[in-house]
Protein backbone atom coordinates (compact mmCIF):
# COMPACT_ATOMS: atom_id res chain seq x y z
CA UNK A 1 0.00 0.00 0.00
CA UNK A 2 1.17 3.34 -1.31
CA UNK A 3 1.60 6.04 1.83
CA UNK A 4 -1.54 8.81 1.49
CA UNK A 5 -1.01 10.25 4.98
CA UNK A 6 1.47 11.15 7.15
CA UNK A 7 0.86 11.47 10.92
CA UNK A 8 2.88 13.68 12.95
CA UNK A 9 2.81 12.93 16.79
CA UNK A 10 4.47 13.93 19.46
CA UNK A 11 4.64 17.00 22.83
CA UNK A 12 2.58 19.96 22.19
CA UNK A 13 5.03 22.33 21.26
CA UNK A 14 7.05 19.96 19.20
CA UNK A 15 7.26 21.29 15.51
CA UNK A 16 4.77 18.97 14.09
CA UNK A 17 2.45 22.32 12.83
CA UNK A 18 5.36 24.03 11.90
CA UNK A 19 7.44 21.19 10.11
CA UNK A 20 4.20 19.18 8.71
CA UNK A 21 3.05 22.63 6.78
CA UNK A 22 6.95 22.90 5.38
CA UNK A 23 6.32 18.68 4.34
CA UNK A 24 3.43 18.95 2.65
CA UNK A 25 4.54 22.24 0.66
CA UNK A 26 7.49 20.61 -0.42
CA UNK A 27 5.52 17.01 -1.08
CA UNK A 28 2.64 18.46 -2.92
CA UNK A 29 0.58 17.05 -0.12
CA UNK A 30 -2.79 18.97 1.84
CA UNK A 31 -1.94 19.85 5.30
CA UNK A 32 -4.36 19.38 8.19
CA UNK A 33 -3.62 20.57 11.85
CA UNK A 34 -6.06 18.23 13.77
CA UNK A 35 -6.61 20.93 16.72
CA UNK A 36 -7.83 23.38 13.89
CA UNK A 37 -10.15 21.07 12.59
CA UNK A 38 -11.19 20.39 15.71
CA UNK A 39 -12.40 24.00 16.13
CA UNK A 40 -13.98 24.57 12.79
CA UNK A 41 -15.97 21.69 13.02
CA UNK A 42 -16.80 22.87 17.13
CA UNK A 43 -16.96 26.27 15.89
CA UNK A 44 -15.05 26.96 18.88
CA UNK A 45 -11.65 26.89 20.31
CA UNK A 46 -10.13 23.76 21.75
CA UNK A 47 -9.39 26.20 25.31
CA UNK A 48 -13.24 26.43 25.34
CA UNK A 49 -14.08 22.99 24.32
CA UNK A 50 -11.91 22.05 27.42
CA UNK A 51 -13.99 24.98 29.48
CA UNK A 52 -17.23 23.94 28.70
CA UNK A 53 -16.92 20.30 28.37
CA UNK A 54 -14.14 18.69 29.87
CA UNK A 55 -10.85 16.86 28.80
CA UNK A 56 -12.72 13.64 28.31
CA UNK A 57 -15.01 15.24 26.16
CA UNK A 58 -13.03 16.67 23.86
CA UNK A 59 -10.65 13.06 23.39
CA UNK A 60 -13.60 11.79 22.08
CA UNK A 61 -14.08 14.56 19.47
CA UNK A 62 -10.02 13.91 18.28
CA UNK A 63 -10.97 10.47 18.27
CA UNK A 64 -14.37 11.17 15.99
CA UNK A 65 -11.88 13.45 13.39
CA UNK A 66 -9.17 11.06 13.59
CA UNK A 67 -11.45 8.51 11.67
CA UNK A 68 -12.84 11.53 9.57
CA UNK A 69 -9.11 11.07 7.93
CA UNK A 70 -9.59 7.76 6.52
CA UNK A 71 -11.07 9.44 3.18
CA UNK A 72 -8.17 11.71 2.55
CA UNK A 73 -5.51 11.43 0.35
CA UNK A 74 -1.99 13.03 0.24
CA UNK A 75 -2.33 14.64 3.70
CA UNK A 76 -0.02 15.92 6.11
CA UNK A 77 -1.53 15.50 9.81
CA UNK A 78 -0.55 17.39 12.56
CA UNK A 79 -2.29 15.28 15.77
CA UNK A 80 -2.52 17.24 19.28
CA UNK A 81 -0.66 16.19 21.52
CA UNK A 82 -2.58 13.71 23.07
CA UNK A 83 -4.27 12.43 20.31
CA UNK A 84 -2.38 8.91 20.25
CA UNK A 85 -2.50 8.23 23.91
CA UNK A 86 -6.75 7.77 24.06
CA UNK A 87 -8.99 5.31 22.72
CA UNK A 88 -6.50 3.33 20.42
CA UNK A 89 -5.82 6.31 18.62
CA UNK A 90 -1.96 5.52 18.04
CA UNK A 91 -3.42 2.38 16.24
CA UNK A 92 -5.39 3.78 14.16
CA UNK A 93 -2.69 6.15 13.08
CA UNK A 94 -0.42 3.46 12.27
CA UNK A 95 -3.43 1.99 10.18
CA UNK A 96 -4.11 4.95 8.42
CA UNK A 97 -0.82 5.94 7.50
CA UNK A 98 3.22 6.80 8.04
CA UNK A 99 3.31 8.13 11.91
CA UNK A 100 6.41 10.15 12.74
CA UNK A 101 7.46 10.97 16.63
CA UNK A 102 8.97 14.77 16.86
CA UNK A 103 10.43 13.75 19.88
CA UNK A 104 11.93 17.00 21.79
CA UNK A 105 13.50 16.78 25.09
CA UNK A 106 11.61 18.43 28.09
CA UNK A 107 14.04 21.41 28.83
CA UNK A 108 13.67 22.35 24.70
CA UNK A 109 9.62 21.37 25.04
CA UNK A 110 9.87 24.12 28.19
CA UNK A 111 11.89 26.73 26.40
CA UNK A 112 8.59 26.49 23.37
CA UNK A 113 6.06 26.58 25.57
CA UNK A 114 6.71 28.66 28.14
CA UNK A 115 5.31 31.63 25.80
CA UNK A 116 2.56 30.37 25.12
CA UNK A 117 0.70 28.60 28.00
CA UNK A 118 -1.98 30.95 27.96
CA UNK A 119 -3.33 29.02 24.50
CA UNK A 120 -2.53 25.53 25.84
CA UNK A 121 -5.35 24.28 28.56
CA UNK A 122 -3.16 21.91 29.86
CA UNK A 123 -0.74 24.02 31.31
CA UNK A 124 -2.45 27.48 31.24
CA UNK A 125 -2.78 27.66 35.00
CA UNK A 126 0.60 26.13 35.74
CA UNK A 127 2.87 28.40 37.32
CA UNK A 128 6.70 28.84 34.93
CA UNK A 129 8.40 27.10 38.00
CA UNK A 130 6.24 23.39 37.32
CA UNK A 131 6.25 23.83 33.91
CA UNK A 132 9.53 21.50 33.33
CA UNK A 133 7.83 18.79 35.97
CA UNK A 134 4.35 18.81 34.38
CA UNK A 135 6.48 17.84 30.75
CA UNK A 136 8.66 15.33 32.29
CA UNK A 137 5.88 13.39 33.94
CA UNK A 138 3.83 14.03 30.64
CA UNK A 139 6.24 12.75 28.05
CA UNK A 140 6.64 9.78 30.35
CA UNK A 141 3.14 8.59 30.67
CA UNK A 142 2.97 9.16 27.20
CA UNK A 143 6.08 7.56 25.35
CA UNK A 144 5.05 4.18 24.83
CA UNK A 145 2.55 5.83 22.87
CA UNK A 146 4.95 7.72 21.21
CA UNK A 147 7.28 5.73 20.37
CA UNK A 148 4.99 3.18 18.89
CA UNK A 149 5.36 5.59 15.76
CA UNK A 150 6.49 4.36 12.27
CA UNK A 151 9.55 6.84 12.45
CA UNK A 152 11.03 8.54 15.59
CA UNK A 153 12.56 12.15 14.36
CA UNK A 154 14.50 13.22 17.67
CA UNK A 155 16.59 16.80 17.41
CA UNK A 156 17.07 19.45 19.26
CA UNK A 157 17.58 22.94 16.96
CA UNK A 158 17.68 21.30 13.14
CA UNK A 159 15.44 23.17 10.65
CA UNK A 160 12.40 22.09 8.74
CA UNK A 161 14.91 21.43 5.75
CA UNK A 162 16.54 18.63 7.88
CA UNK A 163 13.04 17.32 8.56
CA UNK A 164 11.87 16.95 5.42
CA UNK A 165 15.25 15.44 4.28
CA UNK A 166 14.76 12.82 6.63
CA UNK A 167 11.58 12.11 6.14
CA UNK A 168 11.49 12.36 2.14
CA UNK A 169 14.27 9.84 2.25
CA UNK A 170 12.00 7.24 4.15
CA UNK A 171 9.10 7.58 1.91
CA UNK A 172 10.83 8.29 -1.75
Amino acid sequence: MAIDKIFLVGFMGSGKSTFGKQLAKQIGWYFVDLDDYIEEKEKRTITEIFASDGEDYFRQLETSVLFDTKTWEKTVVSCGGGTPCFNNNVDVINDLGLSIYMKLSPQSLKDRLIKEKAKRPLIANLKDAELLNFISGKLAERCSFYESANLIFEYSNEKETEFIKTILKKIV
